[in-house]
């Protein structure tokens, strides 16, 4: 096994998704939710593309899903604006942000992967599952500049 193999750990998320009308089962990918217990990590991170969710539904609350979705991220940070949440350890926030619900914004199921840093995980999730694709040229581009 090799020294870069040993030092990765088990790491879990789920994605935050928005479902404006839960009758009829539409959503989007607003967000990524991760936890990782040997490092006591827990840590959410939002994109929401406020055009898809509109197409979706042009009645949608979109203050309302913003502030839901700023209350994940509180909740995961800790401290006075995580409310009842805030004496919990990171795995305990972790497993009440995935409880199924059936709200607006509802968590999808848990995923495990491996990693040696959880915070890189978090916006590389959020990178290729949440945010739109960028265009072809673009990742082109960053590509021959990494290549440099």
């Amino acid at each position: 096994m090799s020294v870069a193999a040993a030092d990765r750990v088990v790491f879990e998320y789920a994605l935050l998704r928005v479902v404006p009308r839960v009758e009829r089962g539409e959503l989007i990918n607003a967000g990524v939710v991760v936890y990782c217990r040997a490092h006591g990590f827990v840590a959410a991170r939002t994109a929401l593309d406020e055009r898809r969710l509109l197409a979706l539904d042009p009645e949608v609350d979109l203050p309302g899903v913003r502030a839901a979705l700023r209350a994940v991220e509180h909740v995961c940070r800790g401290g006075t604006e995580a409310g009842q949440a805030s004496g919990d350890d990171a795995g305990r926030r972790f497993r009440w942000l995935i409880a199924p619900r059936s709200t607006v914004v509802q968590p999808g199921p848990t995923h495990t992967g491996l990693t040696s840093d959880p915070e890189a995980e978090v916006e590389r999730l959020l990178d290729l599952l949440v945010r739109p694709p960028r265009p072809v040229a673009e990742r082109e581009g960053r590509r021959r500049a990494a290549d440099r």
